[in-house]
């Protein structure tokens, strides 16, 4: 065997224990005293997880900021006909009249429609931020999105 043959067979071998040991999970060793972590108790609500009661945590509002006036108030949709099934909450929110569109997100913050980068923890910190963004010029269109 030739020494080129040697180390083609050193370098197969390391790179197959570096492949096994790259596939292999990263798990601590576990120790006799560390006690199980428990399962989440599934049957009681997570009070913490936004929902649809979630929209009426913040009260509605009127007011004027930067020379534009921002409206807000908490509105209910219903799924099935006459009002019957699941109730969704959602916010009515517009800049001067105009309806500006308002979006909650997963994480329970809300963006709108004239800024999409930025997350806002309430309903009113999103139609200021938009007011912002609109600046003193611009109006929105009376377009949802």
């Amino acid at each position: 065997m030739t020494r080129r043959h040697l180390i083609g067979a050193a370098a197969t071998a390391f790179l197959g224990a570096a492949a096994i040991v790259r596939a292999a999970p990263d798990q601590p060793a576990p120790e006799a005293s560390a006690p199980e972590p428990s399962a989440p108790d599934l049957s009681a609500p997570d009070l913490a997880a936004p929902g649809p009661q979630a929209a009426y945590d913040h009260p509605p509002f009127d007011e004027t900021y930067r020379g534009r006036r921002i409206r807000g108030e908490p509105v209910v949709h219903h799924e099935g006909p006459a009002h019957e099934g699941p109730a969704h909450g959602g916010w009515q929110v517009t800049v001067d009249g105009q309806r500006l569109g308002l979006m909650r997100r997963a994480d329970g913050s809300y963006l709108s429609m004239v800024d999409h980068y930025e997350s806002y923890a309430t309903p009113l910190a999103a139609a200021r931020g938009a007011v912002d963004e609109l600046g003193p010029l611009r109006a929105l269109s009376g377009r949802g999105h």
